[in-house]
């Protein structure tokens, strides 16, 4: 047996269980740096759990926003919007287009310069970015409207 070829055999097993061992903390390191994937969801407009906010003053008493995905103040945000029956909204503007779908009641709306559009649940409707509208709730029961806004959420009323 020649030393050489032990050392040789030696260091060669050493070398790959370093190189395992580095081999495994850079993938654990990695693995732990991983986003966490996102989630899917389901909600409804009469869940228990979600969280109503205010509206803007504007808006009539009684009005809420539930945020069902993302963030107010951020891109690509999905809420519920809910006022009650028999209540009118104002003229307004968003900076943002709206793609809507209206979930509960009957909101009567208006575009300027478009004819008024009479919403039913399960009606889609889209608003463009910074065209006023306003709205009528007729049913005696709140309207519930899901809304995606492509730009952070704001509502700008207009004077009259």
């Amino acid at each position: 047996m020649s030393y050489p070829s032990l050392l040789g055999s030696a260091l060669q097993t050493v070398l790959r269980s370093s190189l395992l061992f580095s081999l495994s903390l850079v993938a654990s390191f990695a693995h732990a740096q991983a986003p966490v994937p996102e989630q899917a969801l389901t909600q409804s407009a009469d869940d228990a759990q979600l969280k109503w906010g205010p509206c803007p003053p504007f808006l009539p008493k009684g009005c809420g926003i539930a945020v069902l995905h993302g963030d107010p103040a951020k891109d690509n945000l999905d809420v519920f919007f809910k006022v009650p029956g028999k209540s009118t909204i104002p003229l307004h503007w968003h900076t943002s287009p709206e793609r809507m779908v209206l979930v509960a009641g009957e909101l009567h709306v208006t575009y300027a310069g478009q004819k008024m559009a009479i919403l039913k649940p399960g009606t889609y409707a889209y608003g463009p970015a910074k065209k006023p509208h306003n709205g009528y709730c007729a049913s005696d029961v709140p309207c519930v409207l899901f809304i995606a806004f492509e730009s952070p959420l704001d509502a700008m009323p207009v004077k009259k």
